[in-house]
């Protein structure tokens, strides 16, 4: 019995963690499309122009790559996107250090701490998924592949000059 134990919960658990780490994402995603003029302006208030057109890439990401991760399609590569997403967004939309005393709950920039830290955060737990997932294995099998095409390419080159 202990073993059905052990392996229901080697199993479930890593789902379910991949769940925790993403499910922010989809709520998100509805809150923009309920909140369309809020998210606007929230967008609008970062230093990439655009505003509104930024909004449709990043509700994509944020639909798209949570159910990806969960069900492992392109785990590692979707895990990279939204790791990505969550670093810009963090250092572009919540610069806590660009407001006075962000520490004081009374600062605008205080709120903007948290989800800067929450931010990164989440990406922390996107790198164990691309780790888990065999991301970084694969990018550097296939970095080693184009370096030795590349250098094939070179050295052909040099052979008909």
């Amino acid at each position: 019995m202990e073993w059905l134990i052990n392996d229901a919960l080697n199993d479930a658990l890593p789902v379910l963690a991949c769940i925790f780490i993403v499910w922010i994402f989809p709520f998100s995603f509805l809150d923009k499309i309920i909140n369309w003029d809020a998210a606007v302006k929230q967008a609008s208030s970062g230093s990439l122009p655009g505003g509104a057109a930024l909004l449709y890439p990043a509700m994509a990401v944020e639909l798209l790559t949570p159910p990806m991760i969960v069900f492992g399609f392109y785990a590692g590569i979707a895990a990279f996107v939204l790791a990505g997403y969550c670093a810009v967004t963090a250092l572009l939309y919540h610069n806590f250090w660009t407001y006075p005393r962000f520490w004081s709950p009374d600062s605008e920039g205080y709120p903007h701490v948290w989800d800067f830290f929450k931010n990164f955060g989440l990406v922390g737990g996107l790198i164990f998924i691309m780790f888990a997932s065999g991301f970084f294995q694969t990018a550097e099998t296939a970095i080693e592949k184009a370096a030795a095409f590349s250098d094939a390419t070179v050295s052909d080159s040099s052979k008909r000059e």
